[in-house]
């Protein structure tokens, strides 16, 4: 017996691979949401983000307190993500000019912490990027709602919020981190 060309079974075929991929697609974000917390939406520009909390490779706590009297550029990013690793040499060369008038916080949110990121660092010695892990499930919430990485975040003197943004484009941190020495 041959098999006769049923149109309704590839139109089945499609539905169905359309209700799989949208099923995917919302899962997705709902690991997004659950791997980045926060409220349901971003921290409004002037908002106070100065009790974000962070850890360093040693294990030091420490907070966005205390570097107030520098403009502060956040970097919240892991390792598995494509767009973060094109934004860390960009990063990471904000990072090594940093001095006495900014900071420059890479804060990685990989499930595995130090696990994930020690061994991509040591895989990425050009970057010579100092990277930073939040300090506990509620540590970034005063930044409001991370639901993609990379997200940019940066913080006046005074450690309240100027600017966010989601997403790589090259050079944009520079000019924000620029404006925002600049006073503008």
């Amino acid at each position: 017996m041959s098999e006769t060309y049923q149109p309704e079974s590839r139109w089945r075929l499609g539905v169905a691979a359309l209700l799989v991929g949208g099923g995917l697609l919302l899962g997705g974000f709902a690991v997004l949401r659950g791997l980045f917390g926060g409220s349901s939406e971003g921290a409004s520009k002037g908002a106070d983000v100065s009790q974000v909390a962070f850890l360093d490779a040693a294990g030091q706590r420490h907070t966005l307190a205390e570097y107030r009297g520098k403009v502060v550029l956040v970097d919240v990013w892991a390792t598995w993500c494509p767009p973060c690793r094109e934004s860390l040499p960009e990063v990471a060369e904000l990072q090594k000019a940093s001095g006495e008038a900014y900071a420059v916080l890479p804060i990685s949110v990989d499930r595995g912490g130090w696990g994930d990121v020690k061994p991509f660092l040591s895989q990425n010695p050009q970057l010579g990027l100092k990277a930073f892990l939040p300090d506990g499930g509620k540590a970034l919430d005063p930044f409001g709602e991370i639901s993609g990485i990379p997200t940019t975040l940066l913080v006046d003197r005074r450690g309240r919020l100027i600017r966010r943004w989601s997403g790589y484009a090259g050079g944009r941190a520079r000019q924000a981190l620029d404006e925002a020495l600049k006073g503008r």
